[in-house]
């Protein structure tokens, strides 16, 4: 009897094996004896005390399934984007929670473990950051989807509170020892996409730069294009992941709401461009499955932003946008600018939108500038009006 742990008040007890027949039906409170058979979830990780029901998961390793934790690797791995794992918080800063595996904000506190990715972080208003090129003692928690690097640069107004550091537990690695990368999982079990020809109307919804409006706009057109009764999708093309900008314009009505995560990718900053198009032919394939009336295809950041600088030179990526181009900004003067720069590109906008919509007198100034059509938030969600601006 001293090998039994008994979890229950009951001290004398005697074990009755012939009432396990199917004829038996238990009620609740009962107690029985039982026999592990198997350990699953609640074994640790490698003989540490690591529980995996108390890992904290990103969104970005939502995919990452079966793993153990090899600390072994820590010094010897050079990191790539897309390599998973596991983290203690050792200082929280501006990131005060994670993106879960579904969407879900998880607060994080000193010495939790959370399992996040390698990445690198543009990010004119908040944080600049990248893949470190060897082991590092402590890292930054660049943004709340679990992207992990090395801070180069932030926005004054975090100076006073800087990134939330962790220091590295382990890596994640598969059955056969390598260290579980994001991306290449991603490639590895689906077929490389190929351009796709649809009679979808495509848009493009650009800002001036980071927090300009652009993702309002394209998740307000979304809406706009439900109350008209079309189908419509948002894709988010570039960026660093975070659930919230597809949940927006997913609760607008975009049937379809997908970015650049869904193909493993923590963020695309300092990504190929040929390789962002492979992304894009991806995720217009899925959003193509259900056969929509537009799609609006959001690239984040500013217009001078690298990756969205090369998007919009490239002939072939211009070819894709049949339905035109949303501008989105701040003031007057980077209206100016954007519509100078994206008709020097062969993308003369097609409306103007952001956040000077909601100043009257920032409406009067452009109006000045140019005849382009100027949309609020509430333009859009009016049928007429878009019907109007899409005809």
């Amino acid at each position: 009897m001293n090998k039994i742990k008994n979890n229950t008040n009951a001290r004398e007890f005697k074990i009755d094996s012939s009432k396990n027949a199917a004829n038996y039906k238990p009620t609740a409170g009962n107690v029985v004896m039982l026999k592990v058979k198997e350990i699953a979830k609640h074994q640790p990780i490698q003989g540490a005390n690591i529980f995996p029901n108390r890992i904290k998961k990103s969104i970005i390793t939502k995919s990452v399934e079966e793993f153990k934790i090899d600390s072994s690797k820590n010094i010897s791995h050079k990191p790539v984007a897309g390599d998973v794992a596991l983290f203690k918080v050792k200082e929280i800063g501006k990131h005060k929670a994670i993106q879960g595996e579904k969407g879900t904000n998880y607060h994080i506190f000193e010495g939790d473990l959370i399992l996040c990715c390698f990445g690198a972080r543009y990010a004119s208003e908040q944080f600049e950051g990248y893949v470190p090129d060897g082991y590092r003692e402590t890292y930054d928690l660049l943004g709340q989807g679990g992207v992990i690097g090395e801070l180069e640069s932030m926005h004054t107004k975090f100076d006073d509170i800087g990134t939330t550091k962790v220091e590295l537990v382990g890596y994640a690695i598969s059955e056969n020892g390598k260290v579980i990368n994001t991306i290449k999982a991603y490639q590895e079990k689906t077929p490389k996409p190929t351009k796709l020809s649809t009679k979808t109307k495509i848009y493009l919804s650009v800002g001036a730069s980071m927090d300009s409006g652009k993702t309002t706009t394209a998740a307000f057109f979304c809406r706009g294009s439900l109350m008209a009764g079309k189908k419509a999708g948002y894709i988010k093309l570039t960026g660093t992941v975070y659930a919230k900008d597809c949940r927006i314009a997913r609760d607008c009505g975009a049937l379809t709401a997908v970015d650049f995560s869904c193909c493993g990718y923590p963020s695309t900053y300092l990504t190929d461009i040929n390789e962002i198009k492979e992304i894009l032919y991806a995720l217009l394939e899925r959003a193509n499955r259900i056969q929509l009336d537009h799609v609006i295809i959001e690239i984040a950041d500013g217009l001078f932003q690298n990756e969205t600088n090369q998007l919009l030179s490239d002939i072939e990526f211009k070819q894709l946008i049949n339905g035109g181009v949303f501008l989105s900004c701040g003031d007057s003067l980077a209206i100016k600018c954007g519509i100078d720069f994206l008709t020097k590109k062969g993308l003369k906008p097609m409306v103007l939108s952001g956040l000077f919509t909601a100043s009257p007198l920032m409406i009067e100034e452009v109006k000045s500038l140019t005849n382009i059509p100027i949309y609020s938030i509430e333009d859009f969600v009016i049928p007429e009006k878009l019907n109007a601006l899409l005809s």
